[in-house]
């Protein structure tokens, strides 16, 4: 594109207002790196009780980086100002970025996009945090699908500097600028990818924890033994298991059916001790035991 028409229109998508659908983990990450960017944030939830338990996730998150001398605290005082809250998705109408952070099922994020298209002005940016779902897909339930985007948020959001751009097979140049300029306004580094299974991150990072549970599932190792290896000899901050139990091994085991079926190589195929946890409710974290217990 034509360097001059893509920056008139930049100007004309400049993003001000932000609505969150989601005060999940997720959603309330990314509404306080929103709002701390000096950015108007509304964080909206289908219940009343979301909406109360996300806010209080970030006012104790901010707390936390007042009191190591982070943020002063009138800047989170600032920041909290910035953010309202809502049940109704009307509430998006005119904000020119929404981005959607709600569980990773293909039909409630088409649902919710065609809704989002009907209520939201023309110009507005429809992304989704998804970290597995097909953009192209997403924007095919709406009649804007050059301003559909991947917004990937890395967990947890105020900490993790990446944000993972992914373009659909319509997504405009000038709206991948303004996404671009929107994530480093917030402090992160953007990186933009094409619509793939997985994208970069998880097409990468899921087939390598899988292979850490066959190595377990084979006797090869322990847990600790297999995380340990892989932090002192390979430098990574976390073991692949414990970061199975961080992400939550329903979502773990939901991509690599994503990247199977996507890809149609069975060398993506989950590991059978993956899909047992899962049956047994062994989530990780979330459960309260996964390959370790909390």
């Amino acid at each position: 594109m034509n360097p001059r028409l893509l920056q008139r229109l930049l100007s004309d998508m400049s993003i001000k207002t932000i609505a969150v659908l989601g005060a999940g983990q997720m959603g309330n990450g990314i509404t306080q790196v929103a709002a701390c960017a000096g950015y108007n944030v509304t964080m909206i939830d289908i219940e009343q009780a979301y909406v109360d338990r996300g806010l209080a996730s970030i006012e104790k998150s901010l707390a936390k980086l007042v009191a190591k001398e982070r943020m002063t605290q009138q800047d989170a005082d600032a920041a909290r100002g910035r953010i309202s809250t809502a049940i109704d998705r009307a509430e998006c109408a005119q904000c020119d970025l929404v981005v959607e952070a709600v569980p990773e099922v293909l039909e409630l994020k088409q649902s919710i996009f065609s809704e989002l298209d009907a209520i939201c002005k023309p110009e507005t940016i429809l992304a989704s945090n998804t970290s597995s779902i097909s953009i192209s897909t997403i924007a095919a339930s709406t009649n804007r699908p050059d301003r559909v985007i991947g917004m990937h948020f890395m967990n947890p959001v105020p900490i993790m500097k990446l944000v993972e751009i992914i373009n659909g097979k319509e997504t405009s140049d000038a709206t991948n600028a303004a996404v671009i300029e929107a994530s480093e306004t917030m402090g992160k580094t953007a990186l933009s990818c094409n619509d793939a299974p997985g994208f970069v991150s998880n097409r990468i990072l899921c087939p390598m924890l899988n292979e850490a549970i066959l190595t377990l599932q084979e006797g090869v190792a322990k847990p600790e033994a297999i995380d340990g290896i892989m932090k002192l000899g390979m430098n990574h901050p976390i073991g692949p298991l414990a970061l199975c139990d961080l992400i939550g091994l329903d979502t773990v085991l939901h991509i690599m059916n994503v990247l199977l079926e996507g890809m149609g190589d069975d060398k993506y195929a989950p590991a059978q001790l993956l899909i047992d946890m899962v049956d047994q409710g062994k989530l990780g974290r979330k459960s309260g035991e996964g390959f370790y217990t909390y």
